[in-house]
Parts: C-alpha cells; structure tokens; sequence
C-alpha cells in the first residue's frame, strides 16, 4: 500500500454526492487520505460526482455498473494537472468496484496515465 501512495503523482479520494456530504458532514475517503500523504499530494477537487446515484447496497454487479454510468467527471478546469499523472483513488470500502471502475475511466479519458486504487477495505458480497 505504501508503495501506491509512494509512486502516485496525486491521490484523490473517491468524492461524495453533495447531498450525501451534507448529511454525512465529511468525506471519509478525503479523511483516510488526509492519514496516508501530505496534503499537498491530495487533491479533493479535481474528480468530481455530477449525479446522484441510487444506493448501491441492494444492487447487483451489472445494475451498480449501470446506476454509476456518468456520476463521475473531471473539473474541466483541472484536467490538465491530471494529464499524464498517476492517480491514486482512495476510498473506504469496495465490494463490487464498480464506483472505483467508473471513477478511473472518467480519469484516464481526461488523459491520467495511469490510475490506481487503495481502499481500507473489501466485501465479500461478491
């Protein structure tokens, strides 16, 4: 794991849907990556969610890939400090990968040379 923050350019975590943030109040994947690199290795601002999804606890494999289909975007203001970049996707907990998967895909097409994922945990739902 330490390796993955060693070698990525930026370390991004997994954004929240702002009405998710103000209930929750904060973003746990911000928090977890706020512990694992100075913050001037962290950016919150440049992966962006654009729509609220449905929660994915009661979706199967294929519908959680269809309910995140476009959620996530990058600011296009930024995309040009992620072109050619490392990533690092933070989050908190992964069962199907489907929000990781959607998340580097919009990443790699705003030009991020390579994405990778730590999470602090993983499910066994699938």
């Amino acid at each position: 794991a330490l390796a993955l923050v060693r070698a990525a350019d930026r370390l991004l975590p997994m954004p929240l849907a702002p009405a998710r943030l103000a209930t929750r109040g904060y973003n746990q994947a911000l928090e977890l990556a706020r512990q694992l690199a100075p913050a001037r290795r962290i950016d919150a601002r440049s992966l962006l969610r654009v729509r609220e999804t449905a929660p994915q606890a009661t979706l199967d494999r294929a519908a959680r890939q269809r309910n995140l289909a476009g959620a996530f975007a990058v600011e296009p203001g930024r995309a040009a400090l992620l072109a050619g970049a490392h990533l690092l996707l933070v989050d908190d907990v992964m069962t199907s990968g489907a929000s990781l998967a959607a998340a580097a895909a919009a990443l790699r097409q705003a030009g991020a040379r390579e994405v990778s994922a730590l999470v602090l945990a993983r499910t066994d739902d699938f």
